[in-house]
This record gives C-alpha cells, sequence and structure tokens, in this order.
C-alpha cells in the first residue's frame, strides 16, 4: 500500500508526502478534500481524474481541508492511494431520489457486494440529507456487521449547501459508499471528544427530529440561554462553545451534539443530529487542552501495536473544533502525527458529522464535535 499525499495548484499537483506520484500510477482511489468554491468551479473533477485515469475519484466540499500536520482553507488536497492486495467497489445515491435518509442509505450499500467487504468509507452531503437517519440505515443495510465510517461534507461556517461527487462533477444531495476487501487489508477507528460535562443528567421531554423544545418539562432554550451566562448575548454564534453531550434511549454512551442555530419564536434549538425524546442530556463546555489531547487518543486507538504504523490514516474532525480552536487548530493534527508517526500519511477535513463507532466497537454512531480516525494497514 502507497499513499502520495498532493495539493493542486493551478492545474499542477504539488507532491507533499514522501511517496512520488509516479510510485502510484496505479491507484485505485483518489480523496479529495476541497473547499466548496474550488469544487463548483467547471471542470474541477475532469482536471483531477486526467491525472489519474485509474483510480476511482471521490470529492468532498469541507470546512478545512486536513494534510499531514497543517490545516488549510480554500485549497484542494488528495490522497492518491494504491493497494497492492486490495479491492474496492463504490457506489452512490441522491437523496432527492428517496423519501428520506434512511432510505438512501439503504439504496447505497445494496449497490455494493457486501462479501469479504472490510469497511465502507461514507461521505455525505452535510446540509440536505439527516446524518442521524444515514447511519440508522447504514447499520441496518450491513446487520451492524461491518465496519462504517466517514462524515458529512462541510461548507466553511457558512452551513449553506456542500457537494460531493464520485467519478463526475461534484452535486449536491450525492451520498458515496466506498468498500474495501480482502484478508491482507485491517481497518482500525478512533474516536475522541474532549469536552468538559457540567450540570446534572436531564431528560428530553418534547423534541421532533433534530429539534429540542423541553428538558425535564421545561423550556429547552430558557434553560441553556441560563446556563450560558454571559455567554448567551453571543448565541448562536457562542453554541459551538456548549454543546450538549446526549445518550438516546438505544444506546449506553454519550454522543456530542451541536447547535447549528435557535428560534426564538419557536423556543427552539436545532442540532446537527436528533435529539429523541427520553434521551438523556448534560451540558458541555470547550476545554482546549483537552480538545488536543483527545485528538491524540483518537490516533492511538487506531495503532495495532508500537511497532506496526498505518499506511494511511483518514482524520474527519468538526467544524466546530476548527472554530473554537481558531489559530490553535494545527495543535489537534499535530497531536495526531506525534501519535501515528511520521511515517503515516494523513488527509482529512472538517466535516459537518463525523461517521464511526464508539471507541469499543459496534454500529457506526453519528458524532458531532468530535475528532474521528480511520486507519489502513495492508500486509505486504
Amino acid at each position: 500500500m502507497k499513499t502520495a499525499l498532493v495539493k493542486l495548484l493551478g492545474n499542477e499537483f504539488e507532491v507533499l508526502g514522501e511517496t512520488k506520484l509516479e510510485e502510484v500510477e496505479k491507484s485505485q482511489l483518489v480523496l479529495c478534500f476541497a473547499a466548496k468554491e474550488m469544487l463548483a468551479e467547471p471542470g474541477i473533477y475532469q482536471r483531477v481524474s486526467s491525472q489519474f485515469s485509474s483510480a476511482q475519484v471521490l470529492m468532498c466540499s469541507t470546512s478545512g481541508e486536513i494534510m499531514n500536520d497543517t490545516v488549510q482553507d480554500n485549497s484542494l488536497v488528495a490522497a492518491v492511494i494504491q493497494f497492492n492486495h486490495t479491492k474496492i467497489e463504490t457506489a452512490s445515491v441522491n437523496i432527492s431520489n428517496y423519501t428520506n435518509s434512511y432510505e438512501a442509505a439503504a439504496a447505497l450499500v445494496k449497490k455494493i457486494p457486501l462479501k469479504d467487504l472490510v469497511n465502507i468509507l461514507v461521505f455525505s452531503d452535510g446540509s440536505m440529507v439527516n446524518g442521524s437517519e444515514l447511519v440508522k440505515g447504514l447499520n441496518d443495510a450491513v446487520e451492524n456487521k461491518v465496519l462504517i465510517t466517514g462524515g458529512l461534507a462541510g461548507d466553511g461556517s457558512a452551513f449553506v449547501s456542500t457537494l460531493v461527487g464520485l467519478n463526475e462533477q461534484p452535486g449536491h444531495g450525492n451520498i458515496i459508499a466506498v468498500g474495501f476487501y480482502g484478508d491482507k487489508l485491517s481497518v482500525t477507528h478512533g474516536s475522541q471528544g474532549g469536552w468538559d460535562t457540567f450540570g446534572p443528567e436531564r431528560e428530553v421531554t418534547s423534541s421532533d427530529g433534530n429539534k429540542l423544545f423541553e428538558i425535564d418539562h421545561k423550556n429547552a432554550l430558557e434553560l441553556y440561554i441560563k446556563y450560558l451566562g454571559p455567554d448567551a448575548d453571543q448565541l448562536p454564534g457562542s453554541a459551538l462553545l456548549f454543546p450538549l453531550s446526549i445518550i438516546t434511549p438505544d444506546s449506553n454512551q454519550p454522543v456530542v451534539r451541536t447547535i447549528l442555530s435557535i428560534d426564538k419564536e419557536q423556543q427552539s434549538m436545532t442540532f446537527a443530529g436528533d435529539i429523541p425524546v427520553g434521551s438523556k442530556v448534560r451540558f458541555m463546555k470547550a476545554n482546549f487542552d483537552k480538545l488536543t489531547s483527545a485528538a491524540s487518543k483518537a490516533a492511538q486507538q487506531t495503532l495495532l501495536d508500537k511497532e506496526e504504523k498505518p499506511g494511511f490514516s483518514l482524520l474527519v474532525s468538526c467544524v466546530g473544533r476548527k472554530l473554537i480552536l481558531g489559530n490553535r487548530i494545527d495543535e489537534e493534527v499535530e497531536a495526531v502525527i506525534e501519535s501515528l508517526g511520521e511515517k503515516t500519511a494523513v488527509a482529512g477535513f472538517y466535516s459537518y458529522g463525523e461517521i464511526s463507532p464508539f471507541n469499543e466497537g459496534g454500529d457506526c454512531r453519528l458524532h458531532n464535535q468530535t475528532m474521528t480516525i480511520t486507519s489502513f494497514y495492508e500486509l505486504p
């Protein structure tokens, strides 16, 4: 397995990793992460595919691009991957052709063979797709027997629209799956948040999908504003500093949910994932040092042993972490590199939602405000 890391500069590709482009001329997969504005440029797919004619080309818009130990904006970076023994299958669907995100997910999985399937990477539109329903559909389609990781595309901090494409010009509403097959491949995963919880545990008593109305039969927005104190004056922007920890009725482990917006007329809060009635919630706040430490722990969880390092690691982190860490954002990626080692090729993006199981395994979950890592090892 070899991975070349490249960045598009005009019409030329600059190689940033140790592997040269000529070493991956038979690459099977190119993962491109770029600002939406770049992916909206006419001919962007042709520009990339002409360089890597034998590869499946996946494109995903971002809220920041990750390459090695740096975080970039308004760029196009790509991981060009060539396997020695591993086969891949790709498929895509568009949400507009289905009643809901659950049905779209089920249809997507039906398009790829399940025999000898090791991992499914999923990249989805981040504005038109319900991430919670997406992961439910994926889990049910594989009967919780296959590792599923990936993320929802980003649009900077605008939250307007996103672009995803498979072997074509990127568009709206697309959901893409990449399946990896073979007994020579090992895929590991890790996810960590690094947030501090505060206040008592409470119960969701009124909600509708990803809209929250009541906690403990009290107005949720009023309660939230009370806990924010002076930071409430900066809503909705300050909400990124205070997400919710949520344990849904069908789980015993918490996930983090980002608040996307508030509606003072409806007295509701809209989250980046569903908040079912009966869920247990606690308020959370940012801890800069813990966020960076959590990224390092997520990387360590993907290591098979101290000696063997991944050939490639995909990082999908949350736009909320990027906005909170600000000019310190490189620190969490640097922490990952320190844990993985400099020989591992690292690429990824900042997203509107991260897809990964909990560290202990199990089915995939939609996370927010979390660093998730998928690491690939291929035997000689």
